[in-house]
């Protein structure tokens, strides 16, 4: 008896793994198949010392066979095989515990099934005599579990790999499933975001957090001239102009941010591409410079992105809602220190009621350029307002009448400007780590020295991560008005201190957490950064209600 096979192709052969994840969810296939996104979990981890255990176990058995076949469009790698009762036989080993059928006999997940089934078949062609069954070891309760291999199970196979094709010539993604606990510990589950879809389109009332909380590793940044960064064995060797090395472990660090004149080698650029680190350059004077990370297609979103944003009508609806969540987070900024104030001020007061009727008119805007004047509008009114937030005892030094940049001519606007660096760094490493293209937005104009997307996205942290910490610490005489800046005629920046000390308050300010108003959990702004750019996209997947609207309470 021949193994049955399907008709002959030229495409790239289907993992039998990504089988399993097809059975188990279109979405999670699409996800890692065609997108390439792989998120690294615990549970991943678990099954490779699974795995790794079982093989020392049955040393001198077959094990860890690579197959690939052309004519079934498979190829795979098989955790062992064995003879048994003069038959060979496929084994797969999996973690968890088996399915139960209704008289709590143990069977084989679908999606298990089905993956056992290709290695099956696999073999069948590859040894050239046909095989009856394969076998899974669930090693949570401790169960084997057989499953035949017959002509159905077989056109099973052919129809998953039918499947998994048809999908592979799709840009859109597949629905999000609709058994909820399949996404409960599944590794895509960051990226898929199906809780908040689940929420915009009113299956759930109060959704499950699947999105990291936090993201611990840390983010270094190197601001003295002349160090050199390199790479020894698994660490990052940071060797300053003095001499001084400090070694830091690569699975701790997220970002490198380079400060002015700071080295880095050629070697560790491509360490740092394979573990996953973002290259920042800020330039000696504050100004955010570039990003290096590996390249990675991700041609399916970029064309969803693409499609989306060369709409007039998706753009303008997008950057009201923009527009929308940063003035009214200014409006109530203003707001909070009228709360606090022990002085009423005519200023401040008049101020946030002409904000509240330029926020009535952005729903109206017909078009980009109306929208952008009355952004204009907003910004004049708050920046005009916002030194009647300095409280009474802050130092004279720290004078503020308008917003002014390149160069910025007081203290205030050189922190502004250093903050907003230091935010458009992140907003571009949130953007690049999702996969989208940063030069195409929706409401901010192509910009020699920023993107329009990442100009965009920042627009909605600007006031918690930048205008906020400022203003407290000023308040809290934080600052010293000599060490802390380098003055040049009338153009004012940080000295290197008062880089430092910016930065750390900024840090600093990213590891709060803010409870989201409509998905209501709570996050450090470090990830809602990225969030943020994830539920972007979903205004384009069909899945959309839920960017722009972190605005201060």
């Amino acid at each position: 008896m021949k193994a049955q096979t399907t008709t002959a192709t030229t495409q790239e052969p289907i993992n039998v793994s990504a089988l399993n994840a097809l059975a188990y969810c279109p979405r999670l296939y699409y996800l890692q198949t065609v997108e390439g996104i792989r998120e690294t979990t615990a549970d991943m981890y678990t099954g490779l010392r699974i795995h790794a255990e079982v093989a020392q176990e049955n040393d001198g058995e077959w094990q860890h066979l690579t197959l690939e076949n052309e004519a079934l469009g498979l190829r795979g790698r098989v955790d062992a095989l064995k003879t048994r009762s003069g038959k060979i036989v496929p084994y797969e080993h999996k973690k968890g515990r088996s399915y139960r059928d209704e008289n709590n006999q143990p069977q084989a997940w679908e999606s298990d099934r089905i993956q056992i089934l290709a290695y099956a078949c696999l073999l069948e062609a590859e040894l050239g005599i046909p095989l009856t069954e394969g076998r899974i070891r669930y090693h949570a309760d401790n169960v084997l579990v057989t499953v035949p291999l017959d002509s159905q199970g077989r056109q099973t196979v052919a129809t998953a790999v039918e499947q998994a094709r048809s999908l592979q010539t799709q840009t859109q993604r597949p629905p999000i499933t609709e058994q909820r606990h399949r996404c409960d510990g599944c590794s895509a589950a960051p990226v898929c975001l199906p809780e908040a879809t689940r929420l915009t389109q009113g299956q759930t009332e109060q959704p499950l957090r699947l999105f990291p909380a936090d993201d611990e590793r840390m983010i270094i940044h190197v601001t003295e001239a002349g160090t050199r960064i390199g790479k020894s064995g698994d660490q990052i060797k940071v060797t300053k102009r003095d001499g001084t090395i400090k070694l830091l472990p690569s699975r701790q660090i997220g970002q490198l941010v380079l400060h002015g004149y700071v080295q880095i080698s050629t070697q560790t650029l491509y360490f740092c591409a394979e573990q996953d680190i973002g290259i920042h350059y800020i330039s000696g004077i504050g100004r955010y410079v570039g990003s290096f990370r590996p390249y990675e297609p991700h041609i399916q979103r970029r064309l969803r992105q693409y499609k989306a944003l060369t709409q007039s009508d998706i753009c303008l609806n997008l950057a009201k809602q923009l527009v929308t969540c940063r003035g009214q987070s200014q409006r109530k900024f203003l707001m909070r220190g009228q709360r606090h104030s022990k002085v009423t001020k005519a200023e401040l007061a008049s101020a946030i009621d002409q904000m509240q009727r330029v926020l009535k008119q952005i729903p109206q805007a017909a078009s980009i350029s109306t929208l952008l004047g009355l952004e204009g509008n907003l910004a004049a009114l708050y920046f005009r307002a916002l030194p009647d937030l300095l409280s009474e005892n802050a130092l004279p030094d720290f004078h503020f009448s308008s917003r002014n940049r390149r160069p910025p001519r007081d203290r205030i606007n050189a922190m502004l400007g250093f903050g907003y660096a230091l935010l458009l760094k992140d907003v571009m490493n949130a953007i690049l780590t999702v996969g989208l293209e940063p030069a195409l937005g929706f409401y901010h104009q192509p910009h020699r020295q920023a993107s329009p997307l990442a100009l965009d996205l920042m627009e909605i942290f600007r006031v918690p991560l930048v205008d906020m910490p400022i203003i407290a610490a000023i308040n809290r005489h934080q600052w010293d008005a000599a060490a802390d800046f380098d003055i040049e005629g009338d153009r004012v920046w940080l000295s290197d201190s008062g880089k430092r000390k910016l930065i750390s308050l900024y840090e600093q300010r990213k590891e709060e957490t803010w409870k989201h108003p409509v998905i209501q959990y709570s996050l450090t702004y470090r990830r809602l950064i990225e969030l943020e750019v994830r539920l972007l996209e979903k205004e384009w997947l069909g899945e959309g209600g839920l960017f722009g609207q972190l605005v201060l309470r």
